[in-house]
């Protein structure tokens, strides 16, 4: 909610007090832009939520509303009512923009509130095992949740962002002896790979540089006195490519927890002990089963197995129960759509330690298909193999791909136009919006000798307003977005800004040697604009180009 929101919201609550001697909830008030100009800048339903409560006619309300409104104080120039009860306001141009000085004085700090009112919040995202490349699955992921903890962090919430490392089951094992068998090979030795192996040119490369290291000190050791050296070895090398890959594609991580770790710390002992003793677990056939249906899971899961190992989901629980130790009030996790199963024993799990249901949330991120030269693009040029992050990147750069996740929700299946994402056209959306943010560097270095002013009466033209209300939203669209976990809404406003930009700069002339008060000011507006679509973009992790 905008600065003119919340004053319009209060005279709306103040004039329901003054007419009808009723205290009414400011948070109540729906206050929306009209989508037709001649219906004002704002408009309410307040009389049609009121005539319940008054049993009288809206219109009736309305009048009595308008009759006792401040408009002083609310900065409404005039108002009217319309249709069966909606009340259109009008406001005083100067009200509107005063955007452009908060906007000029906050700069790059434009948009940020305390919405989120310092929520601890942990976010996981992408948590992909450390054995092969990254693919458009897991890209999809990692822009989203690198997008969510960016547009939160803006708008006042305490975020960690964290990546699982699944280090501690049969995938490294598998990676382990795959490894161990390339490296054998470049030795000379006739080994084989194991039957659940890792075939990709990876292990071969990273067998090479051990040989590099090492020559063929472990070619003659008994294989498993050796496989610690090349569950180690493997797995950071794995890692570190991830990690490159990652950042890369501009995602960063405050937290790397190891799988292993929770287990070589006694965490899920720890967990364990924790369940039998809170009655939440039941021995049944020699194995161990947690109570989750009574927390609307389908049936009961197993923790410990007959032969004495632990299920998938018991380092689960001791990873979340370490999560909330070290203070998050909050967990949110963003799983790719073949783990949708597992999220009501998750849930489950998590009140069956006693926390509140809605403390655990996990949102669904669908697979995306690569769509080149109109058909499904499933192979990488380098290695023949699936399509890796890094592919995309070199197909169409980190700002398109980063732009076109973001773009569509979460939970929604995609095809992902790579020939769009590189066209240099406006039906390209990235394109698009950071070509508005180019052209309005370009009128400012045009413009460098005017002064921008610190005044602005002469902004009228409905070309302004519209952008002016609409860089007016911003923070508002950034709380919400944080919010719900959307960066699709922030792309919205992207493209909604970059359309209101170019329709201003195609009527409104912004240099003009004979009116240099006027151009003073309009160029004002073009830095307001630049600076919010600048910090819009850096939200969901898009550059904002000063030439193209």
């Amino acid at each position: 909610m905008n600065n003119l929101e919340k004053k319009l919201k209060s005279q709306i609550a103040e004039a329901v007090k003054n007419a009808f001697d009723l205290e009414l909830d400011e948070n109540s008030i729906t206050i929306e832009i009209p989508k037709e100009l001649q219906h004002g800048d704002y408009s309410t339903n307040a009389a049609m939520q009121l005539s319940r409560t008054l049993h009288k006619n809206p219109r009736e309300i309305a009048q009595s509303l308008v009759n006792a409104l401040n408009l002083e104080a609310a900065e409404v120039d005039h108002c009217e009512i319309a249709g069966p009860g909606f009340i259109n306001f009008t406001m005083k141009k100067a009200a509107i923009a005063d955007v452009i000085k908060l906007v000029l004085d906050q700069q790059d700090d434009y948009g940020k509130s305390n919405a989120g009112k310092g929520l601890k919040i942990n976010v996981e995202y992408v948590s992909a095992n450390p054995t092969g490349d990254l693919h458009p699955g897991h890209a999809r992921g990692a822009a989203m949740g690198d997008s969510i903890t960016r547009l939160m962090k803006f708008a006042g919430y305490d975020v960690t962002r964290e990546y699982y490392v699944n280090d501690a089951g049969n995938q490294i094992r598998n990676m382990a002896y795959s490894l161990q068998a390339r490296y054998l090979q470049k030795c000379g030795i006739d080994a084989e790979l194991p039957e659940d192996g890792y075939h990709g040119p990876d292990l071969i490369m990273i067998a090479d540089k051990i040989f590099e290291e090492v020559q063929d000190k472990y070619a003659k050791m008994d294989k498993e006195e050796s496989y610690s050296f090349f569950r180690e070895y493997g797995l950071n090398a794995e890692l570190q490519k991830l990690k490159d890959d990652l950042s890369l594609f501009r995602v960063e991580y405050d937290v790397f927890t190891s799988e292993q770790s929770i287990y070589d710390r006694g965490l899920v002992k720890k967990a364990l002990d924790t369940l039998i003793a809170q009655g939440m677990t039941y021995e049944n056939d020699g194995a161990l089963w947690l109570k989750t249906t009574e927390f609307g899971d389908d049936k009961d899961r197993v923790l410990r197995k007959t032969d004495g190992s632990y299920t998938y989901l018991t380092p689960d629980i001791a990873y979340h129960v370490d999560k909330y130790d070290r203070g998050f009030e909050k967990l949110v996790n963003l799983f790719g759509a073949d783990h949708h199963g597992y999220i009501a024993r998750l849930k489950a799990a998590v009140q069956c330690l006693g926390k509140e249901k809605d403390q655990l949330e996990v949102d669904i991120i669908q697979m995306a298909r690569m769509i080149k030269d109109g058909e499904e693009f499933k192979l990488s040029k380098r290695t023949g193999k699936g399509v890796a992050l890094r592919d995309l990147i070199e197909e169409a750069g980190v700002d398109a791909v980063r732009y076109y996740f973001a773009s569509r929700a979460a939970d929604t299946q995609m095809d992902f136009d790579l020939d769009m994402a590189t066209k240099q056209s406006n039906e390209n959306p990235v394109y698009y919006a950071q070509y508005a943010h180019a052209r309005m560097c370009s009128i400012l270095r045009s413009g460098s000798e005017y002064v921008v002013a610190d005044h602005y009466d002469l902004i009228t033209n409905e070309k302004e307003i519209a952008l002016l209300k609409h860089i007016n939203e911003f923070p508002a669209v950034v709380a919400d977005a944080a919010l719900l976990r959307q960066p699709h809404k922030m792309c919205n406003y992207i493209q909604k800004l970059a359309s209101y930009f170019h329709s201003f700069y195609n009527e409104c002339k912004v240099l003009d040697a004979e009116n240099k008060e006027l151009s003073s000011q309009r160029l004002a507006l073009v830095t307001a604009s630049k600076i919010t679509l600048k910090n819009a973009l850096n939200l969901i992790g898009v550059h904002a180009p000063e030439k193209m």
